[in-house]
């Protein structure tokens, strides 16, 4: 009757080490390399800042303005721009990219 039990018992046991566990460390692995690696590039200045944006788009007349806050410009922009960094550093990790 035990044997049934600890033979259960141990199925269980190595679907939680091997499956879960073994994934939560790799997926953990791949996020603290992602974050230091964005924060790596942040600190070395490739990465354009916010206050360099801002400069940028500063030149932009009001009339211009007023269509691109019409189209959501302020909000989308910034969104596709850290998707688009996102996926550059998704892609340069070598097991999922």
């Amino acid at each position: 009757m035990y044997g049934i039990l600890i033979s259960a018992f141990n199925v269980v046991l190595a679907f939680v080490v091997r499956s879960i566990i073994g994934r939560f460390f790799a997926y953990f692995v791949m996020y603290f390399i992602t974050t230091e690696f964005v924060a790596v590039l942040q600190s070395s200045g490739i990465l354009p800042s916010a206050s360099s944006l801002a400069g940028a788009f500063g030149n932009i007349g009001t009339d211009v303005w007023y269509f691109m806050d019409l189209c959501a410009f302020s909000y989308g922009v910034p969104l596709l721009i850290s998707a688009y960094v996102s996926r550059f550093i998704i892609r340069r990790i070598p097991v999922i990219g």
